[in-house]
């Protein structure tokens, strides 16, 4: 967990991380898988570390998220995989959440390499789909903490297993919405106008 002073500038962080990713997330993939690289070191680091020691955190926070940045970046087709993985795993725990239940260890693990299989064999519309979600949620998430939302605020700031408010999907229906029309229209954006002209060059 991160210093409570460190609340608004993860969540601006995580707004203007999450609008890149949503937007632009398969023309600078690498950018977006250095954010998200910083931001899952970041939130390594605190579960880590604690909050004790505000200098060591807030030290091994920045030389943490440097190193999951670099690590994202330099493994690109693992960063593939791990997002189709991750999806694979999100979607479990969505079917799972409606039917009021957590998933079996068994089935996240089966969904999640299928995820990671389906990614790398459809890269490009998994990189599209992914970034514009996931970005879409963690603007949802950014800008309720912003807000003064006191569960996305800590969440914006609270461990390496969630970075949102979500069990897995929106505390709220507002929330859902919100992501879920965001998602979409970076989807599109992404699809029609950024994702389109990196393909053109």
């Amino acid at each position: 967990m991160l210093p409570a002073f460190l609340q608004t500038p993860a969540a601006v962080v995580l707004v203007l991380g999450g609008l890149l990713a949503c937007f632009a997330g398969y023309r600078i993939f690498r950018v977006v898988l250095g954010i998200y690289g910083f931001i899952l070191g970041v939130l390594l680091a605190s579960s880590v570390v604690g909050t004790e020691h505000t200098v060591w955190t807030v030290v091994a926070s920045i030389g943490f998220g440097v190193i999951g940045a670099l690590l994202l970046i330099a493994a690109y087709f693992v960063g593939v995989a791990l997002i189709g993985a991750g999806l694979g795993a999100m979607v479990a725990n969505v079917i799972w959440a409606g039917i009021g239940g957590e998933p079996h260890v068994l089935v996240v693990i089966l969904l999640a390499i299928a995820g990671a299989l389906a990614a790398l064999a459809l890269q490009r519309y998994v990189i599209i789909i992914a970034t514009a979600f996931g970005g879409a949620q963690t603007v949802v998430v950014g800008a309720a903490a912003l807000l003064g939302n006191p569960a996305a605020a800590e969440a914006a700031v609270r461990n390496v297993y969630s970075v949102y408010p979500l069990d897995p999907v929106p505390a709220t229906l507002v929330d859902a919405a919100a992501a879920l029309a965001l998602g979409v229209a970076g989807m599109l954006v992404q699809l029609f106008v950024t994702a389109k002209s990196r393909k053109g060059k």
